[in-house]
């Protein structure tokens, strides 16, 4: 039986050159999401971030974590000073895994991408690879609840090891911080009272998990029915789509992009863009139902429109790829909001308190998962 205090872990994180960005991933919050979570458990003495691979310079590295709750170290002193390697941003070399266990030391490779269809992708289309199926001799493979259809069996098959599910984490912490840039007289939050919305979009549109064409539709249908009710349509993150025949085609099919509503815009953190510009949220996924935006657009007050079903009865949940059903939530969202902004707040907060990584439940969850890698 561990000891209290006994575990000295690390968590991969890849660093690039050039200025990463905490908003440009959501897998960067998450580690440090789990590391402020592992800093909690009483079987854990220390945590950090252990830098892998990556061409980050020293002051890039220590810009990008600034604001880490815990300190960083290389790879070589991780494999002299850890117990417990946990892989989720930057993928582990198959040979230091394999002195690292040698030595005695733990490996965990935590899945937070909808590996099954980026791996899928990048075989069928010929695109680099991510995370590599190897034979690393992991101890465990750990995923989150959205993934439990699609990825739980490839992982258990590819990787012939145990398979997991962990809550997802969340804390408005790091969303706080980005906050105090804000120019002021701007304010993060919904404001009620306008008479037309101005919709905001946000999906990567690098993977056909999350991209912006049934938003899109949803709002071609809301603005068919109601013509006065959308101000402005700002689909980020599609700006490089813009010059692709198919997608022009698609676009140009629409009346929110004929009659001049719509703009394609470039990638910017969901606050920059929710404080300035937007009053509504249209998302969709396909088997990547869990998402830091609608964690944040939720935190904020404002609508989400979502296909979701790992959100409990927050937002406005229409089912699957049904954009019709999608028109009819905004429009819904649209007449009910500001009459029920305190409800629908309340409801987000209690939902939000379910993800932090300081909520007891989660806590003992992966303090479980931590013992059970040295169960005999």
């Amino acid at each position: 039986m561990l000891s209290v205090g006994a575990l000295r872990i690390g968590i991969s994180l890849f660093v690039r050159k050039g200025g990463q960005s905490m908003w440009e991933n959501g897998i960067f919050q998450n580690c440090i999401f789990l590391a402020m979570l592992l800093q909690k458990s009483p079987i854990v003495e220390d945590v950090v971030l252990v830098i892998g691979g990556g061409d980050a310079e020293e002051q890039e590295i220590s810009d990008f974590l600034k604001d880490s709750p815990v300190p960083y170290i290389d790879m070589e002193t991780a494999a002299a000073k850890l117990d417990v390697m946990i892989e989720m941003s930057a993928q582990l070399d198959q040979a230091w895994v394999v002195n690292f266990k040698a030595k005695g030391g733990k490996v965990v490779s935590m899945r937070v991408g909808n590996d099954y269809v980026i791996d899928i992708e990048r075989m069928i289309f010929d695109k680099p690879a991510a995370l590599l199926i190897t034979n690393a001799p992991y101890d465990e493979i750990w995923t989150l609840p959205e993934y439990e259809k699609t990825c739980m069996p490839y992982y258990a098959s590819a990787y012939r090891k145990p398979v997991r599910i962990m809550p997802h984490l969340w804390s408005p912490v790091i969303l706080n911080n980005a906050l105090t840039a804000l120019e002021q007289g701007k304010v993060f939050g919904y404001q009620p009272g306008r008479a037309r919305w101005r919709v905001g979009m946000f999906e990567p549109n690098v993977c056909m998990v999350k991209t912006s064409y049934i938003p899109l539709l949803i709002s071609e249908n809301t603005h068919r029915q109601n013509p006065n009710m959308l101000e402005h349509i700002y689909a980020c993150n599609t700006y490089k789509l813009k010059d692709h025949q198919v997608f022009n085609d698609f676009a140009n099919s629409l009346d929110i992009v004929r009659q001049g509503l719509t703009s394609f815009d470039g990638r910017y953190p969901i606050w920059q863009v929710l404080s300035l510009f937007c009053d509504v949220v249209i998302s969709h996924q396909w088997e990547n139902a869990q998402n830091y935006v609608y964690y944040e657009a939720l935190y904020g007050g404002y609508p989400l429109i979502h296909n979701s079903h790992l959100l409990a009865d927050c937002g406005y949940r229409y089912h699957d790829f049904d954009c019709e059903e999608g028109a009819e939530q905004l429009i819904s969202a649209y007449q009910n909001h500001d009459a029920n902004l305190a409800i629908y707040r309340q409801k987000a907060r209690a939902f939000l308190a379910t993800l932090d990584p300081q909520a007891e439940n989660n806590i003992r969850c992966y303090t479980d998962a931590l013992l059970n890698l040295y169960q005999p």
